[in-house]
């Protein structure tokens, strides 16, 4: 069974890694630098997680810019 949480664009790690840590910053939750977050709690992965998907949202619908179905 293949994961779900696989990159297509194995380049876009980087910048999904960038945005984490910038969106922890900016709710106040910190991100240890090793990688390991294993004290996180649940609540802070979520709201951290939430925040990263409304931002592709908002890029994706950008990027379609006048597209309407």
């Amino acid at each position: 069974m293949a994961r779900s949480n696989t990159l297509v664009v194995q380049q876009a790690k980087a910048a999904l890694d960038q945005m984490k840590y910038e969106v922890a910053q900016e709710l106040g939750v910190p991100l240890s630098p090793s990688g390991y977050n294993g004290n996180l709690a649940t609540r802070d992965a979520g709201s951290i997680g939430g925040n990263i998907t409304k931002r592709l949202v908002q890029i994706a619908e950008q990027s379609l810019g006048g597209y309407k179905r």
